[in-house]
């Protein structure tokens, strides 16, 4: 079979590989959909921090079953689903205390092992989850999804919380979703005009601003916020200069959540975390759970889970997909890859 590997920054190619061959407690998958997320795009560009080349990427996917055991959570082959890619230890702290979504070994499909992005993948029964009829090109965009709805759950955002979004990519549009789905008041905040303009089109955020330097920041979050500061701000681009962002934007005990990863390191007045008295949290990956709650809500039709995604690109094409959204990423949101063509 074809799969798609970064073999170093700048250069996608495809090989051909073995088909896997499943092991008990395993399932066979067909590739339906997959998604190109900002860390796939790190990878290519060589500036995510948890990648080692060569490796196939992609770790938001859907799938069909095409074969698979009896099993007790009802799935059988010819379903449509989509996967948990993140691989726990399962024996170190963090998961003897349920918190598998840290392990302290973690490997995330297309960054600390091989991922999705081939024809056909096997993948433990117990991480494989039932779409319950969401058609695959939008089943795909769970995951993603789940990485935003995971950290916003940790900013315990109230009904009418003021919250700063800062990043208009996938992650953080998804994360404005999110925080209006619990209740909060969403801005959102980017260097890029065109996806602001598109958030505040399709995702209905109260507003955006324009990150064009530190005074127009400050000046427009004064302005949303009487000079209190945002109840909830979330870090969703992994940069210094939107962490700081986050910090100077959040009012005095406020929540603060960094999604984003990066590699770069920031030098800061720490002694504002103490002043203000903020709850600075990350987040990483996400849980089963909020699979489940993201499959079950966007069933009921109420986000614009479609909307996220605004560019695809057949399979053969993987090469140039990831060459226009590196080059074109101040405009491009979600870059989806159909496996058929």
């Amino acid at each position: 079979m074809k799969a798609i590997y970064i073999e170093e920054p700048g250069k996608v190619t495809f090989r051909d590989i073995p088909k896997p061959v499943r092991k008990p407690g395993e399932a066979l998958l067909k590739v339906l959909y997959g998604g190109i997320c900002g860390s796939d795009l790190s990878s290519y560009r060589g500036t995510f921090a948890y990648f080692a080349y060569p490796r196939i990427p992609g770790h938001e996917f859907s799938a069909e079953i095409v074969e698979i055991d009896d099993n007790d959570q009802g799935l059988k082959p010819g379903m449509v689903v989509t996967c948990n890619p993140y691989f726990n230890c399962g024996h170190c702290y963090s998961c003897q205390r349920g918190i598998v979504n840290a392990c302290t070994s973690n490997e995330t499909m297309g960054c600390q092992r091989d991922g999705a992005f081939c024809e056909y993948i096997t993948m433990p029964i117990e991480r494989i989850y039932d779409g319950k009829g969401l058609p695959a090109n939008l089943l795909c965009a769970i995951e993603p999804f789940c990485i935003s709805w995971h950290g916003v759950s940790r900013a315990h955002i109230r009904k009418g919380d003021k919250v700063l979004i800062v990043g208009a990519g996938t992650i953080g549009v998804l994360a404005a979703i999110s925080a209006k789905a619990k209740g909060g008041e969403v801005y959102i905040a980017d260097v890029a005009q065109p996806k602001l303009d598109y958030a505040k089109k399709y995702f209905g955020v109260a507003g955006t601003i324009l990150n064009s330097s530190e005074e127009a920041f400050a000046k427009a979050c004064n302005e949303i916020t009487g000079g209190n500061g945002f109840d909830v701000t979330i870090e969703a681009v992994g940069l210094p200069s939107t962490f700081q962002n986050c910090i100077d934007a959040a009012a005095f005990g406020a929540h603060m959540v960094l999604i984003g990863v990066g590699k770069k390191n920031l030098d800061f007045n720490f002694t504002l975390l103490q002043k203000k008295e903020l709850n600075v949290c990350g987040s990483r990956n996400a849980l089963k759970k909020d699979f489940l709650e993201l499959i079950d809500l966007v069933r009921t039709g109420t986000v614009p889970l479609d909307k996220v995604v605004t560019d695809e690109y057949g399979f053969s094409e993987a090469p140039k997909a990831f060459a226009d959204f590196s080059a074109h990423a101040g405009e491009m949101l979600k870059v989806r890859i159909d496996f058929s063509r």
